[in-house]
């Protein structure tokens, strides 16, 4: 144990209490004597590259490549995807996709390339794939949007692995030690590169962002031990997904390895030396598993569509889940959360939900209740749902280990919980103590745990939040996650937790939502996780774990939002004034405007951190916040279209200000504004005792929603930001559907430019269920001194209009100020 290790040590045992933090030291020792006995211990490996090409054979979609010592697989999928599998490695099995693998374009064909090599042609994407093996994706048009570097693998000498002098020649095709799919050990790295003007973002949460800047990024699902700010890497939700965006065009890709990786990424500079510009790049680096990936090259827009087509449409939140929801770890029984509801009704502010945290647990013991703080959940739940209100539960996935515990009888009986290489039950320590973990990988262990909800359903809930699944346990030295050696079923496969640690929570999501999906087959689910993996979208959505309170924690809240919705994770949210302190009345005010324009808008905090009822801010405060939930009201309907529009598309609510031009450079730079679909532009307070500051805007003409003054861009705006309101901007044209006075849907239409027209979608509220509303497009026109709107399909408006931004001094646009 060195020196970090025991101020680690000393920290966690203060956090927990001795006895637990005993326990943890104990739990960290077991795990580190079992990796030490179970996992292979290090030998001499030799490096392997591909070596010449030797042939090439033609495949639907495609073809394989042999070289001396790998084969490639490339396939072109009917979307326009592109998949490429080194050492045998196909698309499936797979974690992160959506049942099968989607059909091949018939239409794309490998043909000879003039330099030795091949190529892949289709309508969509152009690959190049040389003699030595690197792989270029091209547009149709030729232009190169990322190039891979032949690969390299490190293979253990025991099983064979050829080196870059051993010149194998058996079939490359052929499974044998060493190689990623008949053991898994063999480390890989793979080298890429873009555009000297590309810009990376993507990676699954990070802090810092959403940009992501030269630096080094772990692909290792970790809880930070404590709340996190910009810079603070890695947290609970990685993924191995890029979205790269340049010049020559868009492109996402996706390595398909759940194993712990690297990545390393170095942006680009134009014009270096005699003007010749140094490309980006991209270092990937696995500690092993297959190495295969996908490419989907396009518009931001058409990227995330085939992202969706090829990992699953997300799932759609219940209405209710679009509202402002409160939570705090510590709420000390019912009469307090009655207390709480009431005080947002007397003052008049909106709210959909309360959430329960570990504390009403019976001693942090998942599925159970502390009858002395909650002697009647089921009584409270009914009465708040009678105002309105649900219960949405936490669930952790740990169980603790204790005779007579019925979840951990059960479990034990069913062989659920995650063994060690000897057969002996894993065992961690969390809240409840020592306790051991479900293995989500085995299908039959997903049916029990999803039964189990129905004891959460039965106290009342109506939603949850899954945490703690990356998956934890408290460790004063060493991981804070199970040892590397637990052996997880993965689906019949069998391996170690190297493999299954990343997806864990994936899969765990997958539990609850088919459970809940059985119990109540009326109602969509609500749940969301803060680990996951590629694909969670299918099962619910995430929020920011627990954020520090301070402004780059505000900052970070951002980043995380905008980063995971272009990794197709659409609905997510931080804590609304930072989980680990108590905020000023300011920096909460901020915080609370910008999460009224979030898809997940939820306060909380941890017990220590004070409380978060927007009234504890003072008067001042308490009116702003108002106004903040009654335009989130307001704005409900569109919020509902916007998530009807993400499950149809892939499109995430927020999005990045370049979304609709990532050619414009400095839009691709503009991190602290974002938009709200396609109509609203939100530009955020970010630091203490700003009133006034600048939006980079995109092209067209953009209102002022609370002035109603207009900008044209694209350039920079200088506009107030007074402490009742952040700045929010409507493209002109847009179409908006709000809550009228009545609550009844109307239309608000923003003035289009003279000469241009605009328009927008409509997806009307069908309720809770599975029903599957019609997309109602509208168009808008200026004539004269009055706006036209018109449906598509001719039929008649249907809703209330209102237009905005033809009166007076509305309309004369102002030129954008650098």
């Amino acid at each position: 144990m060195d020196g970090r290790d025991l101020v680690r040590s000393v920290r966690m045992i203060r956090a927990v209490g001795p006895a637990q933090g005993l326990r943890s030291v104990r739990a960290a020792w077991r795990a580190r004597r079992a990796d030490a006995r179970a996992l292979p211990r290090r030998v001499t490996e030799r490096a392997r590259v591909p070596g010449p090409a030797r042939g090439a054979e033609s495949r639907p979609g495609g073809g394989l490549i042999h070289f001396t010592r790998s084969s490639l697989r490339v396939r072109v999928a009917s979307g326009g995807a592109v998949f490429c599998g080194w050492d045998g490695a196909g698309p499936e099995p797979s974690y992160a996709l959506a049942g099968a693998c989607p059909e091949v374009d018939p239409r794309a064909v490998l043909e000879p390339d003039t330099e030795g090599g091949w190529r892949v042609v289709s309508e969509r994407v152009l690959v190049v794939i040389s003699r030595y093996g690197a792989v270029e994706v091209r547009t149709p048009g030729g232009a190169v949007l990322r190039r891979e570097q032949p690969p390299r693998w490190w293979d253990r000498t025991e099983g064979g692995g050829c080196t870059e002098d051993g010149g194998r020649t058996e079939d490359p095709d052929a499974p044998r030690a060493g190689r990623p799919e008949a053991s898994g050990a063999s480390r890989w790295v793979l080298r890429s590169e873009v555009a000297a003007d590309a810009r990376f973002f993507g990676l699954g949460g990070r802090a810092h962002g959403p940009r992501l800047r030269d630096g080094e990024y772990r692909l290792w699902n970790t809880d930070p031990g404590g709340a996190f700010e910009p810079g603070d890497d890695p947290l609970s939700l990685t993924m191995p997904v890029q979205m790269v965006v340049a010049d020559a065009g868009t492109h996402l890709v996706f390595h398909d390895n759940s194993w712990d990786g690297r990545v390393l990424l170095r942006e680009g500079v134009e014009g270096v030396g005699s003007g010749h510009d140094r490309p980006g790049s991209c270092q990937l680096r696995m500690d092993g598993g297959p190495l295969r990936y996908w490419v989907l090259a396009g518009t931001p827009a058409r990227v995330l569509q085939v992202w969706t087509a090829l990992t699953g449409a997300p799932a759609l939140p219940p209405r209710w889940a679009l509202g402002h929801q409160h939570a705090r770890w510590g709420f000390g029984g019912q009469d307090e959360v009655r207390r709480v509801v009431s005080g947002y009704q007397e003052r008049g502010l909106p709210l959909s939900a309360v959430h329960m945290d570990i504390d009403h647990y019976d001693r942090h013991r998942v599925f159970t209740v502390d009858r002395a703080r909650y002697p009647d959940l089921p009584g409270l739940a009914r009465e708040l749902r009678a105002e309105g209100v649900r219960l949405v539960s936490i669930v952790d996935p740990a169980v603790k280990a204790e005779p007579g515990n019925a979840v951990y009888e059960g479990g034990r009986s069913a062989g659920a919980f995650v063994r060690d290489a000897r057969g002996r039950e894993v065992r961690g320590v969390v809240w409840a103590g020592e306790s051991v973990y479900p293995d989500f990988t085995d299908a039959g262990v997903r049916e029990w745990w999803g039964e189990r909800y129905a004891e959460r359903l039965a106290q009342g809930f109506s939603g949850f939040w899954h945490d703690m699944n990356e998956p934890v346990s408290f460790a004063p030295f060493g991981e804070p996650t199970l040892p590397r050696s637990a052996r997880h079923a993965l689906e019949g496969t069998g391996g170690d937790h190297r493999e299954a640690h990343n997806v864990y929570a994936l899969a765990m999501a997958r539990a609850g939502f088919e459970g809940l999906c059985e119990l109540r087959p009326e109602e969509r689910p609500f749940l969301f996780s803060r680990s996951g993996w590629a694909g969670l979208q299918r099962y619910g959505g995430t929020w920011s774990g627990d954020v520090a309170t301070g402004w780059p924690g505000l900052r970070a809240s951002l980043s995380l939002v905008l980063g995971l919705g272009l990794c197709g994770v659409p609905y997510s949210g931080p804590d609304v004034g930072g989980f680990s302190a108590e905020p000023c009345p300011e920096l909460y005010l901020r915080w609370f405007q910008l999460g009224a324009y979030l898809p997940l808008f939820r306060t909380h905090s941890a017990f220590w951190a004070g409380r978060r009822e927007p009234w504890e801010f003072g008067a001042e405060v308490l009116g702003h916040a108002r106004t903040a939930l009654r335009e989130r009201q307001r704005l409900l309907p569109y919020f509902g279209t916007l998530g009807q529009l993400a499950r149809l598309t892939g499109a995430p609510y927020v999005r990045p200000v370049w979304w609709n031009t990532p050619r414009d450079r400095a839009l691709r730079d503009c991190e602290d504004a974002f938009l709200l679909g396609d109509a609203l532009l939100v530009a955020p307070v970010l630091a203490a005792g700003v009133t006034r500051r600048p939006v980079r805007l995109p092209r067209g003409r953009w209102y002022d929603t609370a002035t109603g003054r207009a900008y044209c861009g694209p350039g920079r705006v200088w506009v107030d930001a007074p402490l009742s309101r952040i700045p929010v901007l409507a493209r002109a044209g847009a179409v908006l559907p709000v809550a009228g006075a009545d609550g009844a849907t109307e239309l608000e239409v923003w003035a289009p430019s003279a000469g241009r027209g605009g328009g927008g979608l409509v997806v009307p509220d069908a309720g809770d269920g599975w029903q599957q509303p019609a997309v109602e497009r509208f168009t808008t026109r200026r004539e004269d001194d009055r706006v036209v709107v018109e449906r598509r399909d001719g039929r008649p408006v249907g809703y209330p209009v209102r237009v905005r931004g033809l009166e007076g001094e509305e309309g004369r646009c102002r030129n954008p100020s650098e």
